[in-house]
């Protein structure tokens, strides 16, 4: 069957975690301009009103903080009374974080914080969630990244939190079959959002809480990964084709499992099948150099 986008597809509720800026946003203002009934999930007020007034009333912000539980149970409540015995359409998992760093140095607490937010929190939302999705026969998207199928060195945190969603992606597609719960996942390459920027940042000052003798040791590989991070963002796509992708998984009459989105991850995944992890290991550090020139 093709996967072309249902023409009559009811446009019902669509909850998206992480809707303050980047994927999250763009997600929101389009679904909202595609006649959805859209709830945004930010941590701040100003940031709902923000999203709420660009969208011209269309999108309606909640305030979720996904590593909070009590947040997320709240946000639930207040989901349940505003959909009532229509339930949910769909769910958009796609906050998250990346604090980049050497898988030997990168400080625990750091590590536990990535998957806090980026699997864990995941996993919070869809469970409170569920019982609205199932009154509906909702979708789940999970908005993971090309690093769920390929890790690269200094990100090693941020890839095993995606790896970590891709599995639990298709373990939820096998168990919620029985209810027509379709779950697919967004793979993007590289996305002009803030999540590299502020995740540069991040790192660079939970670096410095590293001594100085153990942090050097890694100076030449941090500093090729942050140029190869300005390159990247260079050539990065907007936001908004994840969301057209995104709006394809919520309305398609046969979801994919997976959607790839932009030409540097569908490359980067064909060479990680083709190449040998050895050869692959090698193309990434070519790659490095070059970008540390």
């Amino acid at each position: 069957m093709s996967d072309a986008v249902q023409a009559d597809a009811a446009r019902g509720a669509v909850l998206i975690t992480g809707a303050s800026t980047g994927i999250g946003r763009a997600t929101a203002l389009h679904l909202g301009s595609r006649r959805f009934r859209v709830f945004a999930g930010v941590r701040r007020e100003a940031d709902g009103e923000r999203v709420a007034s660009e969208s011209s009333g269309a999108v309606s912000p909640v305030i979720l903080d996904i590593a909070d539980q009590d947040s997320i149970g709240a946000a639930a409540r207040d989901l349940a009374d505003a959909v009532g015995d229509a339930g949910l359409h769909g769910l958009v998992n796609n906050a998250g974080v990346s604090q980049p760093g050497p898988m030997e140095i990168i400080p625990l607490d750091v590590l536990r914080e990535q998957f806090e937010v980026n699997v864990i929190g995941q996993v919070a939302v869809t469970q409170a969630v569920l019982p609205l999705l199932r009154r509906a026969r909702g979708r789940i998207v999970n908005v993971s990244s090309t690093g769920g199928r390929v890790a690269s060195p200094a990100l090693g945190a941020y890839a095993g939190s995606k790896f970590a969603i891709e599995a639990i992606s298709d373990s939820l597609r096998m168990e919620l079959h029985p209810w027509g719960i379709d779950v697919s996942v967004i793979e993007p390459g590289s996305i002009r959002t803030e999540i590299w920027r502020r995740g540069l940042e991040t790192g660079d000052s939970t670096l410095e809480r590293i001594p100085a003798q153990r942090r050097e040791l890694y100076d030449g590989l941090l500093d090729a990964v942050r140029a190869l991070a300005r390159e990247t963002e260079r050539r990065a796509i907007a936001p908004e084709r994840v969301a057209r992708r995104i709006e394809r998984a919520l309305t398609s009459s046969r979801p994919r499992t997976r959607y790839v989105v932009g030409a540097d991850a569908r490359i980067q995944l064909a060479l990680a099948r083709l190449l040998p992890d050895r050869g692959f290991d090698a193309l990434v550090r070519l790659l490095l150099r070059r970008a540390a020139r």
